[in-house]
């Protein structure tokens, strides 16, 4: 996206001469005048992703030291500063649309949750990092991502616990948050749309102190809109001050925060007349339909290299979220009047809190032509949530004065060790990781029944790749992942509630990667297999205390990954992605077996491309416009119904006023629109329907200075 440049006036200085030649003020009168190119200044630091355009070349997240994207023998996705920014996404569901084995389109428009799948597992509990480090979700108190405070998000692929411990089979999302800059940056943004959406963003950065060993960022945000559900809001208020600290060189300090405050609607769900059917009758009740949720974060990066072998680091985190949910739902109270319904009302809350430390050292040496990069660390992590509940079937006011009865609580305690050493030798990349987790879970259930459980496993991946003379690099690995569960799941046999069982996955991945000669250009595509033993899903029925509940079974998933993305010097940028994968329930409820995985589609494709033109006539024009295909899927776990397959069309429409007019640098206008078509169909997952969300178009007004 065209940013804030700087133009340098060129002047000509002539030396006086007492009698100039009429030849030399002729030459000098017929030169051109010199053009600078404009100096972009971008929103990203490249501090721990680096990146150009829409393609990432340097990561810490796949070895937790930095490295090139394609020598990590494992498929990963990145998103971009510059794709957030002529992307628009309002959640963390949009902002992974358009990435090769990544599904958030299983539950409709739901802006409550980020609830989406990778390589077909759900990683929306237990797969979500933040700068590294693992960030819970409870089972309503959610942490919400907001795009506007992250400068690019790593999708990791496949079993990732033998470095990040408990995670999830089919990888996890790292969000990098907005960091500060050593250069000064300063944005505000109006935007306005569909449904009253009105919204104020600001971002500010750069030196504190004239030696800039002292740099800030503060990044913030208010919004009041309605969405296309009556009584369902979409407001925020959104602030994440950040502080770096560098003495010298060798010695770094990050603080970064967050406190939130978010109002969305509590009810999602339209009535489900008969199974595997939805229909227009909306759920909530705008009388009782707010959903509050409070959230904050505290934390710091630490870094410091003793000389050429020895860095330490020690990354430390505090967050908490506060969930109020007010939520109703329809149900027929005479089973001979199915059309004649009638209305119940929830009142939910929950607190979760996390702290996470996480202490590493990195070695650098050689033995013999054999050259080291390897990290030893031990982290810990703490997690803890209690839950209340109320249901009414008389009225508002009713649900609203009742005490909340105890729903459940959990707390765990989870301490890691770990090993990893990236050898190279010649074009060879060698990746040997190892890890052991103790992880200690008291639960309580709603009958104050206490169940304590200790669980423990070692993690593990070996990588290969290597580096070919024309840029082409194959890669194959093997990984393993652990994960307990936090909450509580019905037994498919005796259909008793009891503790979840850790999940275990292994994954067998062959691949290549191509970084096009001479073009800010990459190819990738990877074949992939994974085993998941008690990976836990919704089955979607609701015990007595109003929780949805959830069940174990074995899965296997096998599929194919295309991916690319590119950023040319000619101002057209892309990025496209085809998935193809099979999910399927190896062990589960009778009549399952042998099933593909309810709301899992096969084929996945999507493409999106941004031309910002370059001619003097329409320099600062920019277009953009996106396709996503989800495929078909079947509604249930018993395949006995399917869902249609979907196309979604997206397009971007901006102009940089700058470009033309020296006196407008920096101001930026831009419309946005999603599904463009109003294509809105059914989705069923586990029985349960719901409708995807209609076309909304939102334009914004930005000023860099």
């Amino acid at each position: 996206m065209p940013v804030h440049s700087f133009f340098r006036p060129f002047n000509l200085a002539l030396l006086a001469a007492s009698s100039p030649s009429w030849p030399v003020l002729q030459a000098v009168a017929q030169e051109a005048p010199t053009q600078l190119e404009r100096l972009e200044v971008e929103a990203e630091s490249d501090d721990i992703l680096v990146q150009d355009g829409y393609v990432a070349k340097q990561d810490r997240i796949g070895t937790k030291v930095d490295t090139p994207i394609a020598e990590i023998p494992q498929a990963i996705s990145v998103v971009t500063q510059d794709q957030i920014e002529d992307q628009k996404p309002r959640t963390l569901n949009e902002t992974l649309g358009y990435t090769a084995s990544a599904n958030p389109n299983s539950y409709g428009f739901d802006s409550r949750y980020d609830a989406f799948y990778l390589r077909g597992f759900p990683a929306h509990y237990n797969g979500l990092f933040r700068d590294g480090l693992r960030q819970y979700n409870g089972p309503s108190a959610w942490f919400k991502t907001e795009p506007h405070g992250i400068e690019g998000l790593t999708v990791l692929k496949g079993p990732a616990s033998s470095l990040y411990g408990v995670s999830g089979p089919g990888g996890i999302v790292n969000l990098v948050t907005k960091r500060p800059k050593d250069e000064r940056f300063r944005e505000i943004e109006l935007l306005g749309g569909t449904h009253e959406r009105s919204q104020v963003a600001f971002d500010f950065s750069g030196p504190v102190n004239n030696e800039g060993t002292l740099l800030y960022r503060l990044t913030g945000l208010g919004r009041l809109s309605e969405t296309e559900l009556p009584g369902y809001p979409d407001d925020k208020l959104y602030l994440a001050p950040a502080m770096t600290w560098k003495p010298d060189e060798d010695t770094k300090l990050t603080v970064l925060g967050e406190i939130s405050r978010a109002v969305t609607g509590g009810t999602a769900f339209f009535y489900n007349p008969a199974y595997g059917e939805v229909s227009n009758i909306y759920s909530g009740d705008p009388a009782w339909n707010d959903f509050t949720g409070k959230q904050g974060r505290i934390g710091y990066e630490f870094e410091h290299r003793f000389n050429d072998v020895l860095t330490v680091r020690q990354n430390l985190r505090f967050s908490g979220v506060d969930a109020d949910l007010e939520y109703s739902g329809h149900y027929a109270a005479d089973p001979d009047e199915p059309d004649v319904l009638a209305r119940y009302w929830g009142h939910y809350k929950e607190d979760m809190r996390n702290f996470v430390v996480d202490n590493m050292a990195q070695f650098e040496f050689d033995t013999g032509p054999v050259s080291h990069v390897a990290v030893a660390g031990a982290d810990y992590g703490w997690s803890d949530y209690e839950a209340y509940n109320g249901t009414s079937y008389s009225s508002v006011d009713d649900v609203a004065t009742m005490p909340l009865s105890f729903s459940g609580s959990q707390t765990m305690h989870q301490v890691g060790v770990y090993l990893h050493d990236q050898m190279q030798w010649n074009d060879f990349t060698l990746f040997t990781s190892g890890r052991y987790d103790w992880v200690d879970t008291q639960s309580v259930d709603h009958q104050f029944t206490e169940i304590d459980q200790t669980d423990k496993a070692f993690s593990g991946r070996v990588g290969l790749s290597y580096r070919t003379e024309w840029g082409i690099v194959p890669y194959a690995n093997y990984s393993t992942s652990f994960s307990p569960n936090l909450g509580f799941v019905y037994d498919g046999v005796t259909n008793e509630r009891r503790v979840a069982r850790p999940t275990k996955g292994e994954q067998v991945e062959i691949g290549v990667k191509y970084e096009i000669p001479d073009s800010n250009a990459v190819l990738s595509a990877a074949v992939f297999n994974i085993d998941q033993k008690d990976g836990v899903v919704y089955d979607g029925t609701f015990d007595d205390a109003g929780n949805q509940r959830q069940r174990q079974l074995d899965l296997n998933s096998r599929g194919l990954e295309l991916e690319a993305a590119a950023s040319f010097d000619n101002g057209l940028e892309l990025i496209a992605s085809y998935t193809y994968m099979r999910m399927k329930i190896e062990k589960g409820a009778p009549g399952t077996e042998g099933n593909e995985l309810s709301s899992t589609p096969n084929h996945i494709f999507s493409l999106w491309g941004n031309y910002k033109f370059q001619s003097d006539e329409l320099a600062g024009l920019g277009l953009g416009a996106g396709i996503r295909y989800v495929g078909e899927s079947y509604g249930d776990d018993l395949n006995s119904f399917e869902n249609d397959d979907r196309i979604f069309v997206d397009a971007a429409l901006s102009y940089d006023f700058g470009a033309r007019n020296p006196k407008l640098e920096g101001l930026m206008l831009q419309v946005n629109a999603k599904n463009l078509f109003d294509e809105r169909k059914p989705i069923c997952t586990a029985g349960n329907c719901y409708w995807d969300e209609g076309r909304s178009v939102f334009g914004s007004l930005r000023y860099r200075f």
